[in-house]
């Protein structure tokens, strides 16, 4: 984990941290992308982040490699994670890919345990090692913290706290695990507020978005999967998790190819989550520099 050689800026009550490495990549978009959401977010709410790991060359194998391969950083992110909730602070988080979950949820699960986990994504990743049918790393990556295969990054979170909101493309086996879950399942239509509204009925919320859970075009993601949220309807579900305590959110899966799109993308996304930052700003004090 490497910090700002320079004077670190802080918003008193936030911790941003930028997860810049390799974690079960296709290919390296997402580690380039990390880093506008990063500087996203450090716009936004007036805050440095602390980068935890550098971009390395995809590796494109099965989940056991690419999780090896990961895990000294996801150990540091795992330990970031932990002095952020030992010093009372709420993690800020942009992440390349969303197997970093599997670091960031169990310290939530363990922390917060009263805090909903809503995942934004086209994908449940609600997979096992046992029920893949692509090996991929990323497909694990709920179903980690909720215990049902050991990640060795620690698990905790209760499936009744999980909420999918916009998932829409499972397989059988992983559709036969859910069924047998009590996780909660918003899908995408003109009810969506209200009824993730209805799901989380004001409870804390840690807010996980992959961006392939918007309509294709959006975003450059690694997955495309048609019939995604509108920026209005990611808006909508933002101004509903503001009834809530923002316990921290993590974004992953933005690729970048060139600057102007990504920017232009990024800018689109933070728009429409403007109520959740809105709510993470009101709730801070005017802005500190702390020497490291």
């Amino acid at each position: 984990m490497t910090e700002s050689p320079i004077a670190e800026r802080r918003t008193a009550g936030i911790a941003l941290t930028h997860f810049a490495g390799r974690a079960g990549d296709h290919n390296g978009r997402a580690m380039v992308g990390s880093h506008f959401v990063a500087q996203r977010f450090a716009q936004q709410l007036a805050v440095d982040p602390v980068v935890v790991g550098s971009p390395e060359p995809a590796l494109s194998v099965d989940w056991e490699h690419e999780l090896s391969a990961a895990m000294p950083t996801l150990e540091t992110m795992s330990q970031r994670y932990q002095q952020i909730f030992d010093d009372g602070l709420t993690p800020v988080t942009a992440l390349s890919r969303c197997a970093v979950a599997l670091s960031t949820v169990p310290v939530v699960a363990a922390r917060r345990p009263d805090a909903l986990v809503v995942w934004f994504d086209a994908h449940a990743d609600l997979n096992t090692p046992d029920s893949t049918t692509t090996g991929y790393l990323g497909g694990l990556a709920f179903s980690g913290p909720m215990g049902w295969w050991d990640s060795g990054l620690g698990s905790g979170l209760r499936s009744a706290h999980g909420v999918l909101v916009g998932v829409r493309d499972v397989d059988d086996e992983e559709q036969r695990l859910i069924d047998g879950s009590d996780v909660a399942w918003v899908r995408i239509g003109p009810g969506l507020a209200q009824d993730l509204n209805r799901v989380v009925d004001g409870r804390p919320v840690y807010i996980h978005i992959d961006c392939d859970v918007m309509e294709p075009g959006i975003v450059l993601t690694d997955y495309s999967v048609p019939n995604g949220l509108s920026l209005a309807q990611l808006n909508g579900a933002a101004e509903v998790l503001t009834d809530s305590e923002i316990v921290g959110i993590e974004i992953g899966e933005f690729e970048a190819e060139d600057d102007a799109t990504a920017e232009q993308s990024a800018a689109d996304i933070f728009t429409a989550l403007r109520p959740v930052l809105d709510k993470l700003r009101s709730g801070q004090e005017p802005c500190q520099f702390i020497v490291p």
